[in-house]
């Protein structure tokens, strides 16, 4: 499983992909990961731009022009990458984000560990998988005391 400095790194790769593009449409090669997609995953996110890019503890978060983040965890064995948007899919290529640059981020997770589910920004600490985790050990609020 990809321990936090992994998902920071996989964070810094992406952030100059993502952050500032626009999402011109999702594909769910499968219904689900760990769990099901939540509802109309795919038209919350199409046409959406991607304000930041953010980790929190081990996992991502896109916020999203909409007021929607996007809340994904790697699982055991998932991996992003970065493709020309004409890319032939891999066997385990199971969400694409098209994106207005011409490119796409594909999430690939041959096991299925993976999750991703939208919450609304403003509550994303309080109404996500976030919700109730520990202090963030590489913020400057990280001491002794928390």
């Amino acid at each position: 499983m990809p321990e936090l400095p992994e998902v920071e790194a996989v964070r810094r790769e992406l952030a100059p992909v993502l952050e500032g593009a626009q999402v011109g449409r999702v594909v769910l090669r499968r219904s689900n990961l760990r769990r099901p997609f939540p509802p109309e995953f795919e038209q919350r996110i199409a046409g959406a731009t991607v304000r930041r890019l953010r980790r929190r503890a081990k996992y991502l978060l896109a916020d999203l022009s909409s007021g929607d983040t996007l809340v994904m965890h790697l699982g055991m064995s998932g991996s992003f990458r970065v493709e020309p948007a004409n890319h032939v899919p891999e066997l385990h290529d199971h969400v694409v984000f098209d994106l207005s640059s011409g490119r796409s981020v594909v999430f690939n997770d041959p096991r299925r560990f993976g999750v991703m589910d939208l919450a609304p920004t403003r509550q994303v600490d309080r109404a996500s998988p976030v919700a109730g985790l520990g202090p963030e050990p590489l913020s400057s609020a990280f001491d002794g005391r928390t």
